[in-house]
């Protein structure tokens, strides 16, 4: 789902550099990794903002709709920054594809790098109403039409030599 905003504004992280492959701490287990969820900070959001939603997906996942790692949701419009392994509560995190509420690393399968997509997504919403953990397409599809602007911060992981 492509999601519309004529605004953007600027994200980044220490952890993980635009354009680059995502370092090992922040794979996934089975990839050598720690599971570690990389720091996040932005700047610039549109007045207005109430809350912002994070979307770290894989298009080139070989599922259907790509592969979401991290999914948040509900972090008050005051927040700028995440850190690195960040704990959220019970109703700010939402499904992974692999159906758990929690940061999952990049573990692409052999061949080409797969390129991951972070999204921040500054919303006119204060709370996104969520009855139960939010899957990545789910999240996507309530946020429609309440973006106010978004940051996009993108990088490659590979499991090949």
């Amino acid at each position: 789902m492509v999601i519309a905003s004529t605004a953007s504004f600027h994200l980044e992280s220490n952890d993980i550099i635009a354009g680059h492959a995502i370092p090992k701490v922040f794979m996934a287990r089975a990839c050598g990794g720690t599971n570690r969820s990389p720091s996040l900070a932005w700047s610039g959001a549109p007045r207005g903002t109430a809350s912002f939603a994070i979307i770290m997906h894989d298009a080139d996942a070989p599922i259907p709709g790509g592969f979401y790692h991290w999914v948040l949701y509900n972090l008050p419009g005051e927040t700028h920054r995440l850190e690195p392994n960040v704990k959220l509560a019970a109703d700010q995190i939402g499904q992974t594809s692999a159906a758990r509420a929690e940061y999952h690393g990049p573990c692409p399968p052999p061949g080409p790098a797969h390129h991951y997509v972070i999204t921040v997504y500054a919303l006119d919403l204060a709370r996104v109403p969520a009855p139960s953990p939010l899957r990545g397409a789910e999240l996507e599809h309530t946020i429609d039409g309440h973006v106010l602007a978004r940051g996009v911060l993108e990088a490659t992981a590979s499991t090949s030599p």
